[in-house]
């Protein structure tokens, strides 16, 4: 059982229903990026359009992350950090003024810092401290962007990713890892968040400092991390591994990225690269790492390993390797070509994921089905948590 960042116990049964929000986020980021790049989009709204980015980070990881927290503390009442910002998502994307839904996410953010209070009264674990400092950091992103574009706060949100990814990364490796490993990650954070505080206040100084926290803090975590012995293994140990080591050369282009330019929005081109090699390259690239682990725990399915699971991942990265260096030299030919392929990558590992559960979930009926008349007749009922407090 993990006590500390991960999960504990089984969720609540409404756990499928806290995470629509997110995947309506999901969904509606992906819209708007077609959208923003002039190609054709289901919707293809302009108002959405501008919404990208809190869609992506604070709609869609956001309410994965918090639903996550909340099934690890086991609160009834921490079930609304996920439902509030769900519902801000929602209203990004249903209403024709986003002041209601950003607020909702202001308030989810909050919520969610005081999920990670709540955890970290439980055992004082430098991991959970970690991971609150992230979400504060989103927090405070939140509640700017009822003022500021998202570009002024995009080093406030890559302090929520990296933070709340690099927390999780130790506590999994935690064998692999040094002794003083929590303590050391802690002066890391320390540091990464001051100089995200510093990029907002000082664009091109603060910036420099973040993309050098950011190089210090992948290295760290590269050289500590299992994944460099375990990508040599085979079947999901591998395919976890190569996603994690992936994940962690994007994290060092953005480190590189801010390093070089300073501030993310002093070029066109520099945004695109250390916003996508973070919140694609690295963030995405988490997820699908921690998919086959993370899902089974919070929304009660189960998604066994495939080998289909290589196809997305490495069509991310690959159309993402593209994208980058067509914005690098300069030329917009394939440019696009790239970035259709970043949203197929994703949208192909969610109908991966799916139809993968859905034929273990028949398959387990069909056990069930066998081996029913051999179970005695249960004459109790387990209580689960409820859905509201």
């Amino acid at each position: 059982m993990r006590t500390s960042t991960g999960l504990a116990g089984r969720s609540p049964r409404c756990t499928p229903l806290l995470i629509a929000g997110g995947g309506l986020a999901l969904l509606g980021g992906l819209d708007a990026a077609l959208t923003l790049a002039g190609l054709p989009a289901p919707v293809g709204s302009a108002r959405l359009a501008v919404l990208h980015g809190p869609l992506m980070v604070l709609g869609f990881l956001g309410t994965v992350i918090a639903l996550e927290r909340a099934v690890a503390l086991r609160a009834a009442w921490s079930l609304l950090a996920p439902a509030l910002l769900g519902a801000g998502a929602l209203a990004l994307v249903m209403l024709p003024q986003p002041l209601l839904g950003r607020l909702l996410l202001v308030q989810g953010m909050l919520l969610l810092v005081v999920v990670y209070l709540a955890l970290w009264r439980r055992n004082g674990d430098l991991l959970v401290a970690v991971q609150a400092l992230g979400a504060v950091l989103a927090a405070a992103a939140a509640l700017l962007l009822t003022r500021v574009q998202v570009a002024a706060v995009v080093p406030l949100l890559i302090g929520f990713v990296v933070l709340t990814i690099g927390a999780e990364r130790v506590e999994l490796a935690r064998l692999a890892m040094p002794t003083l490993a929590r303590v050391t990650l802690t002066a890391h954070a320390t540091g990464l968040s001051g100089a995200a505080v510093a990029a907002v206040l000082w664009p091109t100084t603060g910036g420099r400092l973040l993309g050098v926290s950011l190089l210090l803090l992948t290295a760290w975590l590269g050289r500590h991390d299992v994944a460099r012995r375990l990508v040599r293994s085979t079947g999901l140990p591998r395919f976890a591994a190569a996603a994690l080591l992936m994940g962690y050369a994007w994290l060092a282009v953005t480190g590189l990225g801010l390093v070089l330019t300073g501030s993310p929005a002093s070029s066109a081109a520099g945004y695109d690269i250390v916003v996508h090699a973070t919140f694609l390259g690295f963030a995405m690239s988490m997820i699908l790492a921690h998919a086959p682990v993370i899902l089974p725990a919070v929304l009660r399915v189960r998604l066994p390993y495939t080998t289909l699971m290589w196809g997305p991942l490495v069509l991310l990265h690959t159309t993402l390797l593209g994208r980058v260096l067509t914005v690098a030299v300069g030329t917009t030919t394939g440019w696009h070509a790239a970035l259709i392929g970043n949203v197929a990558a994703v949208l192909l590992f969610v109908t991966v994921s799916a139809i993968t559960s859905a034929g273990a979930r028949r398959h387990r009926a069909a056990r069930t089905r066998h081996t029913r008349h051999r179970l005695p007749t249960p004459t109790t009922e387990e209580h689960e948590p409820a859905c509201l407090p």
